[in-house]
């Protein structure tokens, strides 16, 4: 955020105390919206900038009618510049902040308030909070539930530039993040102390994050409508693309029947289900759009027979399409040498999912050895072992982790799970915002892969394929959770709700 305020400063000639004018607008506007009953509002300050946002809010709240009263957490003389014009400004108007290091001791500051807002330290912290802000994080924390607590652009005690906080921190249920989210508002664990986000409009124009390695972004719906291609009157079934689905095994067949749905359902112009031999009736039956194609098997899967006949279909169907490789493949020999030389050999982009990435167990690098496009989607535990580190590690440090597999690969990492990450090795990560945790059933990962691969096939670059898709099937669970509830919900609804989630993508 400092570096953001300095370029509106130099480049707009945006004073500093103009953005703290409209930050304390911005979160006023929220705190209305929100809790349009409260009357009596309560503001921690720091001495900093974050607390001259606080300063701010307070002139604003008191000419709007509310009963608005402001504590500082430190000296008075010891605000910074632009915070001490806020203190002149509220003293102008007969309002007077006090000076309460200890918030504990003080009988006003434990008077009952309706809300709490915590404008202490913004987005300059690093390293745990300590003195009196300490005093007042550990004083909210202890009063947590009295009242609903705002925090002002990150909790205090949250480093807004990591995913994990740094030590004890505020716990709000409504964070305000001014002009665009951070990296805290965004990724959990720190995610989780900021509750409801909020995105407050700072009245400038901000910059774009700049793409590379290390850009974090968010998937916008209003970025990703143009990455759907308008379909022209004279369009055939060749236009839009062959998806072959390249997975199952005993037991597993369902992953393939997934897939291929949801190829049909991503827009896919034609589907081919490559199967071992013994799954061609089940899988025929399963997804009625899509063609199936039997090839050599060993034992309840695959058999490494079927790598050059499955190349050659690849070849024949898929030259202008996408594979999608791994759904229910099975984790034997013959299934890991398909899947390798599959990946080294492929004409056509690939999805690699499931099983397809287990081929690949310790060994990301030998990914790189492809002559096509990828996108990987693991979950944590799959990305685990392609990595060679624990699941806890990669639960604990998704960014870092997707970046690593992404950097390694030279793949489209997307990362599975609450807040899925989609990594690209030279434009960086964005962070999809749609989805619900009745997605955490067997088949939503296979809808996935099939709903990518048919974006790949339609000739979507492989980072827009892999924003686009992830989102779609997001909103698709969304709309299924709104029909079913998440308790009930199922892949197969995902699919069934791909064609709405689509529509209201579209321009």
């Amino acid at each position: 955020m400092r570096e953001v305020e300095a370029a509106a400063i130099e480049s707009l000639g945006v004073p500093a105390i103009v953005l703290m004018e409209n930050a304390a607008r911005a979160t006023a506007d929220a705190i209305v919206e929100c809790y349009p009953r409260a009357r009596r509002i309560a503001i921690a300050c720091g001495r900093g900038n974050n607390g001259g946002d606080g300063l701010a809010l307070l002139r604003d709240l008191t000419t709007r009618g509310y009963e608005a009263t402001a504590f500082v957490a430190g000296p008075l003389d010891r605000l910074s510049v632009d915070a001490t014009r806020q203190f002149v400004s509220c003293e102008q108007l007969g309002l007077s902040p006090r000076s309460v290091p200890e918030p504990g001791a003080d009988n006003e500051v434990n008077e009952d308030y309706e809300i709490w807002v915590d404008a202490l330290l913004g987005t300059g912290l690093n390293r745990p909070v300590e003195g009196p802000v300490a005093n007042w994080v550990d004083w909210l924390a202890r009063r947590r539930g009295d009242a609903p607590l705002v925090s002002v652009d990150v909790p205090t005690g949250v480093d807004a530039s990591a995913a994990t906080p740094p030590g004890p921190h505020v716990v709000a249920d409504l964070t305000v993040a001014l002009g665009f989210p951070k990296i805290a508002n965004v990724l959990a664990p720190a995610a989780d102390a900021g509750g409801r986000l909020w995105i407050g409009d700072l009245g400038v124009p901000l910059p774009e994050p700049p793409p590379g390695p290390d850009a974090l972004h968010q998937s916008r719906r209003e970025d990703l409508g143009g990455c759907l291609r308008i379909r022209q009157r004279d369009a055939h079934k060749g236009t839009f693309g062959h998806v072959v689905v390249a997975g199952g095994s005993t037991g597993y067949s369902g992953a393939v029947v997934l897939a291929a749905r949801a190829a049909v359902r991503g827009g896919a112009g034609l589907v081919t289900a490559a199967v071992p031999e013994h799954l061609v009736q089940v899988v025929d039956a399963g997804s009625i759009e899509s063609m199936t194609l039997g090839l050599p098997k060993q034992g309840k899967g695959w058999s490494r027979d079927a790598v050059e006949p499955l190349l050659q279909v690849i070849v024949e169907r898929a030259s202008r399409g996408a594979l999608a490789l791994g759904p229910g493949l099975g984790l034997s020999d013959d299934a890991r040498v398909l899947a390798r030389q599959l990946v080294a050999r492929s004409a056509a982009p690939i999805v690699l999912d499931a099983d397809g990435i287990s081929a690949f167990a310790g060994d990301a690098k030998a990914l790189l050895a492809r002559d096509s496009d990828l996108v990987i989607t693991p979950h944590p535990g799959e990305l685990a072992r392609l990595l060679g580190v624990s699941a806890s590690a990669v639960v604990e440090n998704r960014w870092e982790h997707a970046r690593q597999a992404a950097r390694e690969t030279g793949a489209v990492v997307v990362l599975k799970g609450r807040q899925t990450l989609i990594s690209d090795p030279a434009l960086g990560t964005w962070v999809n915002p749609t989805g619900n945790p009745g997605m955490a059933s067997g088949g939503s990962g296979d809808v996935l892969t099939g709903v990518i691969a048919a974006l790949l096939a339609q000739g979507l670059d492989p980072p827009s394929a892999a924003r686009l898709g992830v989102y779609a099937h997001g909103l698709s669970g969304d709309l299924a959770a709104e029909r079913w509830g998440e308790i009930s919900m199922a892949a197969c609804d995902l699919v069934d709700e791909l064609g709405a989630a689509f529509q209201s993508l579209e321009p």
